[in-house]
């Protein structure tokens, strides 16, 4: 992956509400139909900065379905400002990456 690009993955996972290490991988995972494999040696990393950037925060808390007490990760106003960036950021860079790779026949 290009360096950023497992942090922008996080970020937007947990837009849509928090969720544990695990979830997230998967999530990552089957959205990008196995392409996409994140395994924990890398994501609990990512997690830690950007819960040192503010840009996400976790919690322990019961699970019922897993019986368990699971760290659970939820963006913050900060991440989802440092979300909308790194989206603008990613759409441009794919912009200027699909000029060279598919450049437009005259």
């Amino acid at each position: 992956m290009l360096p950023g690009t497992l942090d922008m993955l996080i970020l937007r996972t947990l837009l849509f509400g928090p969720t544990h290490g695990h979830a997230i991988a998967t999530h990552i995972q089957r959205t990008t139909d196995d392409v996409l494999q994140v395994d924990h040696g890398s994501l609990y990393p990512a997690l830690h900065r950007l819960q040192k950037k503010g840009w996400i925060e976790s919690k322990w808390e019961h699970s019922k379905e897993h019986n368990r007490e699971l760290k659970m990760y939820r963006l913050t106003r900060k991440g989802r400002s440092q979300l909308a960036i790194e989206q603008s950021k990613w759409d441009q860079m794919a912009a200027a990456i699909a000029k060279v790779m598919k450049p437009v026949q005259e």
